[in-house]
């Protein structure tokens, strides 16, 4: 493996995104309006684009897709500088999401996980570690066998390759269908863990976000609870040692915001800042993620930036 390791590699999901922003309460048995369009989305490749806005030199994005839209995505992808490393599904479709996105701009998801969730063990190699200084797991990848397997090997080599490893648990409802028992054996090994507070609270039963956040930080030596508007609680050893406020906007789109704070806070702490100045890295991205429709950064021009 190269001894230079500057890049930061998500294995995760692709997603193609339904958004659907409906003002009135939805109707049942007849139409609402609404505002809908078709975006390249999902947890890992979200946060693997907001990991570049916000810095990060070298972004290298793993995942399964179906052959109809592989080619989208791959452009997609590499138009906001990621290297795309994409397996083309030749039996399942790409996993899509619709997500219904209401006058406060929370959102509700349908999601078929179609080929993002069949990344399989054949789909990963230790060499896909070779220059990597940070290896991300999108959290959806621990809620089917074959990617739950996957995501193991890929944590166990990153792990043994002394590669720090970070865990975006994903959906609190799938964590619930999984088991937190599970879960969490599977994610055992990971320094850093990244949930929102609904997720913390089924991690650990406990109500209140800080409780959470100081009892996961006694399994993982790091845990960001994200907090939405409020900002995001800082653990480690057992205790909260910082909240981080979020700067206030006017929200949009609540879509990849937890994304968003992903990726900066990954791009921070591959550049040697410190987990609470990480943390406001993520806080400030995930404040910008909520005034765009969709889970990405709008595209900027690439300024001599090749994801070839």
């Amino acid at each position: 493996m190269s001894r230079v390791r500057r890049a930061l590699l998500v294995v995760g999901d692709v997603v193609t995104d339904v958004v659907a922003r409906h003002r009135a309460p939805l109707a049942p048995a007849t139409d609402t309006a609404a505002e809908i369009r078709t975006l390249p989305g999902g947890a890992g490749a979200n946060a693997a684009c907001w990991a570049v806005r916000s810095g990060a030199g070298e972004v290298r994005l793993l995942g399964r897709v179906g052959r109809e839209a592989a080619d989208w995505h791959e452009r997609a992808l590499r138009a906001t500088g990621v290297r795309p490393l994409l397996v083309r599904d030749a039996e399942a479709a790409t996993a899509t999401v619709i997500a219904l996105v209401d006058a406060s701009a929370e959102r509700t998801f349908l999601t078929d996980s179609g080929a993002a969730l069949r990344l399989s063990p054949a789909d990963w190699s230790p060499e896909l570690l070779d220059g990597v200084a940070r290896l991300h797991l999108s959290g959806y990848l621990f809620f089917a066998d074959p990617s739950r397997e996957t995501a193991r090997r890929a944590l166990r080599d990153a792990t043994g390759a002394g590669i720090a490893v970070s865990v975006d648990p994903a959906s609190a409802g799938f964590l619930t269908a999984l088991g937190v028992d599970r879960f969490l054996a599977a994610v055992e090994g990971a320094e850093v863990l990244l949930p929102n507070a609904d997720e913390a609270r089924v991690l650990t039963g406990c109500s209140e976000p800080e409780r959470a956040a100081a009892e996961l930080s006694r399994r993982f030596p790091l845990v960001v609870v994200t907090l939405g508007a409020a900002g995001a609680l800082v653990a480690e050893g057992g205790a909260v040692a910082a909240r981080v406020a979020a700067p206030p906007v006017r929200p949009v789109d609540s879509t990849g915001a937890g994304d968003a704070f992903t990726g900066a806070f990954l791009a921070a702490r591959l550049a040697g800042a410190d987990p609470v100045k990480a943390a406001e890295a993520g806080c400030r991205a995930g404040t910008e993620a909520v005034t765009v429709v969709g889970g990405r950064p709008p595209v900027r021009p690439a300024a001599g930036r090749s994801a070839s």
